[in-house]
């Protein structure tokens, strides 16, 4: 029978930044593997600073912003070998976070897309036979939000080291509400220029996020090995924090 996993994406792109390799390590390995982003709606009427995230991406005002997003997700999931699925919930900036400080604040008490979050995902991730999602580093409230409500749905999963922000602070520890674990290096050497080409497809991303797509490569390929040697190894890396047994019996790796 065939092993299903679902990794639970907060953004259109988070999954597969994060651990994208190892999606396509499952893949390969005969896995079904659905990627969930959580917050994918297109909204008519975007608020100043929901729209000012597109202006600033040298696309006009008129772009249905949230769909290109979508079309790049499923071509970088194509690469993958894995299926997107895209649940119809706001993005912060539409939920009422109205500057980027915002979004690495508190979760606003009027913010009740945690409720509506879990009734999508409860059924999803209970036939799941592995669930990976974000240990929320970089304090995104998107990505707590996430890792929170994964947590009260679930149990058992594998969590990601959220790329790019780990670059940035490698020894940020898991939001709290991810539970204590190990962590183990998947081998990503085999799947590495899948991830990098997969990757290249989120182009309204590149040059906020890399510093353009020349720099996705020499990136990714340089996070890779640090996160290998990080854990004492050598090669090419995703880590992954979970309970010991998950570790050993849920994958290929």
């Amino acid at each position: 029978m065939t092993r299903h996993a679902v990794a639970v994406s907060p953004h259109l792109d988070d999954a597969v930044f994060s651990v994208g390799a190892t999606l396509a390590v499952l893949a390969t390995a005969g896995w079904s593997v659905e990627v969930l982003t959580c917050f994918t709606a297109s909204v008519p009427d975007p608020s100043p600073f929901a729209l000012s995230t597109q202006l600033d991406k040298g696309l006009s005002a008129h772009v249905d912003y949230m769909a290109l997003r979508r079309a790049e997700d499923t071509a970088a999931c194509r690469i993958l070998g894995v299926v997107p699925v895209h649940l119809p919930l706001p993005e912060a900036p539409h939920r009422g976070y109205d500057s980027a400080a915002d979004l690495f604040t508190d979760v606003r008490p009027d913010d009740r897309v945690g409720a509506a979050l879990a009734l999508a995902l409860r059924p999803r991730l209970r036939t799941a036979d592995l669930v990976l999602a974000p240990q929320a580093l970089g304090g995104h409230v998107d990505h707590r939000v996430v890792a929170e409500t994964v947590a009260g749905c679930a149990t058992g999963v594998l969590w990601w080291r959220d790329v790019p922000y780990v670059s940035r602070a490698p020894d940020e520890p898991p939001c709290p509400a991810v539970p204590d674990g190990l962590e183990q290096p998947v081998d990503i050497a085999a799947h590495l220029d899948a991830k990098i080409r997969a990757v290249r497809c989120y182009a309204t991303q590149l040059d906020f996020q890399f510093g353009g797509s020349r720099r996705v490569g020499p990136e990714l390929t340089a996070l890779a090995a640090a996160e290998a040697a990080r854990l004492g190894g050598r090669g090419c890396a995703e880590v992954l924090r979970g309970a010991a047994g998950r570790l050993a019996d849920a994958a290929p790796w």
